[in-house]
């Protein structure tokens, strides 16, 4: 028996360091939900958990630049539903003025509605915008042939750089389309039949070219579509993979939990039992 040293005390408190350890990261598992807190619990896990992390946040985003880019085309598809209607219009009241019982009074009234349906045409396609980006270019085309394209809009769809896709911006207003004049004078006249007649062929032209950038845009909303369900499905399945490697097992973690807090209350009751070895030398000392 000795008392210089308490050996048994001695290793009785390093073993119930090394389970105060275990325990404190069983509590952290348990507590986070996470398998691996720090970069000690799994090195390897890590590296690849943030790499996949990285990855998932790269796919939310181009997620919602899809559907960013759905709103935008929806917007301009919108507009241009609206130019259609007024096109049809003008068709009707080139129509109406072609026929021989117009008179001059009824002619100057759809001269006069003409006026405006261009004038709305051109305010359309001069504000129509999303956040704060234009979707038509409303200046004058180089060359008069609609549709007529000016430049592309160029959507991020994927975590990576070369994962884009572009649309592209048209000329649009009534003399990109034909209706009017480079100075701004108006082309198209209803003034006569002959006038209308010819109006006619310019003004279904116009309808065509509309039709042209409607289809387009259209596809470029499939194609969004179809590009935002993709990468739903996955960010999903990253997300699923980043879980097994990150995540905590919890009724694994709780079975090591109640092993080591078990193994805890067992060696605060050896580290009494072995600080009360050296009180029996004591007992002898004092019976001697």
């Amino acid at each position: 028996m000795r008392i210089a040293h308490n050996i048994s005390g001695m290793n009785t408190s390093r073993n119930q360091g090394i389970v105060k350890t275990k325990l404190g990261k069983s509590l952290e598992k348990l507590s986070s939900g996470y398998r691996i807190v720090r970069a000690g619990d799994d090195a390897a896990g890590l590296a690849i958990s943030e790499g996949m992390r990285s990855q998932i946040a790269g796919l939310n985003q181009a997620m919602r630049n899809a559907a960013d880019g759905v709103g935008m085309v929806n917007t301009g598809e919108g507009a241009l539903q609206e130019v259609h209607a007024m096109l049809h219009r003008l068709e009707t009241l080139a129509i109406e003025s072609a026929n021989g019982t117009f008179n001059t009074v009824a002619r100057a009234n759809v001269d006069l509605e003409k006026q405006e349906i261009l004038e709305e045409i051109d305010r359309i396609c001069e504000n129509t915008n999303f956040n704060e980006n234009a979707l038509f270019d409303s200046g004058k085309p180089p060359l008069i042939e609609p549709p007529e394209a000016s430049d592309k809009v160029t959507f991020q769809i994927g975590p990576s750089g070369e994962e884009t896709m572009e649309v592209t911006r048209y000329y649009m207003g009534s003399t990109a389309l034909g209706l009017r004049g480079k100075d701004g004078n108006t082309d198209m006249e209803l003034g006569t039949p002959e006038l209308a007649n010819a109006a006619i062929d310019t003004i279904a032209q116009a309808v065509q070219a509309v039709t042209v950038v409607r289809s387009e845009f259209g596809s470029a909303q499939n194609h969004l579509d179809h590009t935002h369900n993709s990468l739903s499905v996955t960010a999903e399945n990253m997300q699923a993979s980043e879980s097994r490697i990150r995540d905590a097992n919890m009724p694994d973690e709780f079975t090591q939990f109640t092993s080591q807090n078990i193994l805890m209350q067992a060696t605060v009751s050896m580290q009494s039992q072995a600080n009360a070895v050296p009180q029996s030398v004591l007992t002898l000392l004092q019976n001697a």
